[in-house]
């Protein structure tokens, strides 16, 4: 099992995680927003700096990646044709993270912010932790 953690009030990361969502047939993901508590234990057992962070973060088998390399890790899981993203990983990251973190930048501008974390429905309260 996988673990994103994501910027909950981020409408561009809800989205976003809401595909996850309706992509992952296998149930290989869960996740958390990062202003959750869940967050906040995860912060102290992979020593993360989640003040710091502006987008999501995945936690796979006991290892941490972060911004493009992490996007990627996650399509890479779910079905064709979105697993064939993972392609990208041969784009140096400092390309890839450079277009993520421009992204990242203005993603609240670009696409809104809410006042709090979504709350998931009762049938996906299964897929997140806390």
């Amino acid at each position: 099992m996988s673990i994103i953690l994501f910027d909950g009030v981020c409408n561009l990361c809800n989205n976003s995680i809401n595909f996850v969502i309706r992509n992952d047939k296998a149930n290989h993901f869960l996740f958390a927003p990062l202003q959750s508590a869940a967050a906040k234990k995860l912060e102290q057992q992979y020593q993360l700096d989640l003040s710091a962070m502006s987008s999501f973060v995945l936690i796979e088998n006991d290892r941490v990646y972060y911004r493009s390399t992490a996007a990627l890790r996650v399509l890479r899981r779910l079905p064709l044709p979105w697993k064939l993203s993972y392609g990208f990983i041969i784009v140096p990251s400092f390309l890839r993270n450079g277009i993520y973190n421009w992204i990242a930048r203005n993603r609240y501008r670009w696409f809104g912010k809410q006042d709090a974390c979504m709350i998931p429905t009762p049938a996906l309260m299964a897929k997140f932790l806390d």
